[in-house]
């Protein structure tokens, strides 16, 4: 017997996949399972569950943040002599020693943008539940994950207990307030951060995508005249410079891609002279200074025993950095060979490793920076930013980029085109 009451279908939505092209029919589901791309298996959309608990999250955030903020982060004890430090001390002293650019650097990756990025979610989501657009909730929402590259909170937290175990063997140290509600912080942030993801963020912002007559999954945006929004999903026709329907910049195969990551490896191999050759720091103890490179501060950890921690800051110093560049230089040599087939995969798991690990490398700057912020005693013992942080700064910077401006889909042009029958999305938790 029939039902007399049928369950409506659920929706569909057609996606391009921004890093192999495909063209996916994804069937909208509310069990917060990620959407995957069936050729690349990169994560395309996942619907929107329990909307009060993500701007509850990033208020609850920025309240730790402020609480970071107004009190002592990390104190010391020396024969009598005692310091603490505040969480932006350890740019502060930075600037007063000469270094004003490695200061901002500092605070506007765990302060400034992180801060930016927690207000903008919880505008956004007010936004969402007012009858209608609050100012500049589009805007925001464009520039939320061009942001999330350059939070590093949760590598300054990382960075204060390595900072932990050399001051230990200096001094006796205190864990203040601040050190607890920074970490927090920097936990809620990361928290909110996975639980945002764009496309869905559009949806419900200007509703369901409009879907292009004719279009067919299993086939390339490319192929079929198309391109799709990398922010909003939206698939339109090719020669768009911005999206019709967020205005986002729309970044088809552009023929000077590569020399641009190019021209940004090339810088970062410049920098990575100086960032190991200058000393990253230099400490000057009852007017004798002694100054100590990166390789040297892995060899003094290895002196006292702790090669652990040389290891961590050996591998995000010098093996990630230099890694990251052989990869990347990697992709585009296979971005650029025709005609040659590639394990995919591998390919694949090797862009976004490359792009998800470099930012750990700036454990080592956060490390020079705490430790500057704190052993400030006069002529009895202080420490020093040198320029090797600075350049070593640059080199991470640079390699982000590369990574950020590598267009993925470029390797994928050089394989064989995928199968024209429809391909199915997987779904993961």
């Amino acid at each position: 017997m029939p039902d007399k009451h049928p369950r409506p279908e659920r929706p569909h939505l057609l996606l391009a996949c921004h890093e192999c092209d495909l063209v996916s029919d994804i069937m909208i589901r509310q069990d917060g399972e990620w959407h995957q791309c069936p050729r690349c298996h990169h994560a395309l959309l996942r619907p929107a569950q329990n909307d009060q608990l993500t701007p509850a999250l990033a208020f609850t955030a920025l309240i730790l943040l402020a609480l970071s903020l107004a009190f002592p982060y990390i104190a010391f004890e020396q024969s009598g002599l005692e310091r603490a430090m505040t969480v932006t001390d350890a740019a502060s002293e930075l600037a007063i020693y000469h270094h004003p650019l490695l200061a901002v650097i500092v605070i506007a990756t765990i302060i400034v943008i992180p801060a930016f990025y927690l207000l903008s979610v919880c505008w956004i989501h007010l936004s969402l539940a007012a009858r209608q657009h609050l100012p500049g909730s589009l805007m925001l929402a464009r520039w939320l994950p061009r942001l999330q590259p350059w939070m590093m909170a949760d590598v300054f937290a990382i960075a204060a207990l390595v900072s932990l175990v050399k001051i230990i063997a200096m001094a006796h140290v205190q864990l203040l307030e601040a050190f607890w509600t920074f970490t927090g912080y920097a936990l809620l942030l990361l928290i909110t951060v996975t639980r945002m993801n764009t496309i869905s963020l559009w949806q419900r912002l200007l509703g369901t995508l409009l879907q292009p007559l004719g279009t067919r999954p299993g086939l390339t945006a490319q192929a079929q005249g198309l391109i799709g929004c990398a922010w909003c999903g939206q698939l339109q026709p090719l020669g768009q410079h911005h999206c019709l329907r967020c205005s986002s910049p729309l970044h088809e195969r552009h023929p000077f891609t590569l020399q641009r990551v190019w021209a940004l490896l090339i810088t970062s191999i410049i920098a990575c002279f100086p960032a190991h050759l200058y000393p990253i720091m230099v400490t000057t103890s009852l007017g004798q200074s002694d100054p100590s490179t990166i390789i040297g501060g892995v060899m003094l950890f290895l002196d006292h025993g702790d090669w652990p921690i040389a290891l961590v800051i050996f591998t995000a110093s010098v093996l990630v950095p230099f890694g990251k560049i052989f990869a990347i230089s990697w992709l585009c040599i296979a971005a650029s060979r025709r005609n040659h087939t590639l394990d995919m995969a591998s390919q694949m798991r090797l862009y976004r490793v490359t792009e998800w690990i470099g930012r750990w490398s700036m454990i080592d700057v956060f490390v020079v920076a705490i430790i500057v912020g704190l052993f400030q005693l006069g002529n009895i013992l202080t420490i020093e930013p040198g320029f090797g942080g600075l350049a070593f700064s640059a080199v991470v910077i640079f390699t982000m980029l590369a990574a950020l401006q590598f267009d993925p889909r470029l390797i994928w042009d050089q394989q064989q085109s995928p199968t024209t029958s429809p391909l199915k999305p997987e779904t993961t938790a």
